[in-house]
């Protein structure tokens, strides 16, 4: 496998860029950025002319990680040639469907095939049910087949997501994915937190899908402002920093769920994935040390399938709450991650409204928020 890596911060940068710089015909091309440069920038169509097999996959986001910086206002490309591996893209426009379940079951039915081993998925990031999404899927790869991935950002606006296209072009309200065949692909993938959960255990004993309308028998939105004072006056965005622990039973692994919308006429919340009526949910609060060291426990996860835990590349999704939390810190997460993986590893990713993974290898594929998200590539 071979990569290659080039970061554009403004236009000087696209018009001293020549694809011919890239030293080698790309099967891949990833293209992670802020919304504003994406919808304006003409690097996507530059190189989908110049490189007309390749295939063109990315999204707008909160933050882009390149190495082991993280940057705002820019855009990430990396280019990957495979030894020997065949990659098959499709996408699929939400219009086109009722839910989310139905989208990610069109993407897995139009992907599975024998050899199939692995979906990467990148989505629009405020009109899909993530969960929705991700059931589609999972339910209907051949098993033993997973997906990772995320939901794209903008910032923390939460006013539009854009996704690249294979097109050449960036589009709203799609949902893309590729699938990875043959024998000659080792993936591995881990996704780890690191939130401390407080407070007593309450009931969601009203909601529809990712819409949460009672907690306790009382309104969401008047529960969830008494606990955040005067951050309340901030959200949706604040509520990143105050996610939700949720069990949908008293047996079963949590999840974390962050707020994307609020209603004030309904006294409602709306999250990035499922929490249904009668889950358990409790409050949660960072702590820099341990978000740091939930990023390290995902690289040692990711890289355990891979031979000689050596990868050639890693896409790395973390969610946006963990960005705002961590300010100046933030690159400190991704290089505890390079730390694990070794410097060998093309290192490229975002920060997100929501992670697809499993937790592990062998755990079923979930959506996540506030976790770092690592898949990793190697090829045999």
């Amino acid at each position: 496998m071979k990569t290659f890596q080039f970061n554009f911060f403004s236009e000087n940068d696209q018009q001293e860029f020549s694809p011919k710089s890239i030293p080698f015909h790309p099967d891949l091309v990833l293209f992670f950025g802020s919304r504003k440069l994406l919808s304006e920038n003409s690097i996507v169509a530059l190189i989908k002319s110049s490189f007309p097999k390749a295939i063109l996959m990315g999204c707008s986001t909160s933050g882009e990680i390149s190495g082991i910086n993280v940057s705002d206002h820019s855009i990430t490309l990396t280019a990957i040639q495979f030894d020997n591996t065949k990659i098959i893209y499709h996408e699929e426009s939400i219009a086109d469907f009722e839910n989310g379940e139905e989208a990610g079951k069109a993407l897995a039915t139009k992907l599975a095939s024998k050899d199939l081993r692995h979906v990467f998925v990148l989505s629009e990031g405020l009109h899909v049910n993530g969960t929705e999404l991700v059931t589609g899927m999972r339910n209907n790869l051949p098993e033993g087949v997973n997906v990772t991935g995320g939901l794209a950002g903008d910032g923390a606006d939460f006013n539009q997501t854009l996704i690249v296209s294979n097109s050449g072009t960036v589009k709203s309200n799609i949902i893309t994915a590729i699938g990875f065949y043959g024998e000659n692909i080792v993936i591995g993938y881990g996704s780890f937190g690191g939130w401390d959960s407080f407070g007593v255990e309450r009931s969601v004993t009203r909601s529809k899908g990712n819409v949460v309308y009672e907690i306790d028998n009382t309104p969401a939105l008047e529960l969830y402002k008494s606990f955040l004072g005067e951050q309340a006056k901030d959200l949706p965005a604040s509520g990143l920093l105050f996610p939700l622990n949720m069990r949908i039973a008293t047996d079963s692994d949590p999840v974390v769920r962050t707020i994307l919308a609020v209603d004030e006429e309904k006294q409602s919340l709306t999250f990035a994935g499922d929490i249904p009526e009668g889950s358990y949910v409790k409050l949660m609060k960072a702590n820099s040390d341990r978000l740091i060291g939930g990023a390290e426990k995902a690289a040692e996860v990711s890289i355990g399938p891979l031979l000689q835990n050596k990868a050639d590349l890693a896409i790395l999704i973390s969610c946006v709450g963990r960005k705002l939390v961590l300010k100046q810190l933030i690159e400190e997460e991704v290089e505890v991650v390079q730390d694990i993986l070794g410097t060998q590893a093309a290192i490229t990713g975002f920060y997100s409204y929501g992670e697809i993974a499993p937790f592990t290898k062998g755990t079923r594929c979930e959506l996540h928020n506030q976790t770092m998200t690592i898949t990793t590539f190697a090829e045999v």
